[in-house]
């Protein structure tokens, strides 16, 4: 009941409830982005969704216009020089992700979840259906999220996103919603990047 119906629910109402009481904050990124770089406000991205269906992602932009489209940030040759001024305080405290509100909102996405790969993540796609991982809608943040983030390799994250899928449940929700609130300010796990060298899960209580 939880995982088809009430799930679903508050996290549609989360979202309503949160894009009313953050809209100042979404007012004062949209005008410092637009001030800070040239380029739209929303950046778009192809990414996987529930049953490996295909949405477009919103996050503020953090990043130059000239950046190479679906590249992974650990994948360019230097992240650094594409990133915007603005880009780097939102990154470091994950406020481009609010934008993803709206993806909830619409049902595309939940508050808790894997996180969605990019369309092209193959590797991690595939690693992910071994462990039905695919199935189920893609988080703003999710028990992976929690347990290395950005650190961690292609194979943990996968079997970390299957285990959440086994232990779905609101009180499991629960702790990975403020588990991402103390992650988040402690800046757990972030790796400008996403180098994915760690091969260690840290804080796994499983």
């Amino acid at each position: 009941m939880y995982k088809n119906c009430i799930k679903r629910v508050i996290d549609f109402l989360l979202a309503l409830i949160g894009l009313i009481i953050l809209s100042p904050i979404f007012l004062i990124l949209c005008i410092w982005i637009k001030c800070d770089s040239r380029g739209p406000i929303l950046f778009k991205q192809k990414r996987v969704g529930k049953n490996k269906t295909h949405f477009n992602i919103l996050k503020f932009r953090t990043m130059s216009i000239d950046t190479p489209k679906d590249t992974p940030t650990h994948l360019l040759e230097n992240p650094d020089q594409y990133i915007t001024k603005a880009g780097k305080f939102l990154r470091k405290t994950s406020l481009d992700e609010l934008p993803q509100i709206l993806n909830i909102l619409v049902g595309q996405m939940a508050v808790i979840g894997p996180r969605p790969a990019l369309w092209n993540q193959y590797d991690l796609i595939e690693e992910r259906d071994k462990y039905h991982a695919n199935d189920i809608r893609p988080g703003l943040t999710g028990w992976a999220q929690i347990n290395g983030r950005d650190e961690l390799e292609i194979d943990v994250k996968a079997r970390l996103d299957g285990e959440y899928v086994e232990r779905l449940s609101f009180l499991f929700d629960m702790k990975c919603f403020f588990g991402t609130i103390t992650s988040v300010l402690k800046h757990d796990g972030v790796v400008e990047g996403g180098t994915g060298k760690v091969k260690k899960v840290k804080g796994n209580d499983t």
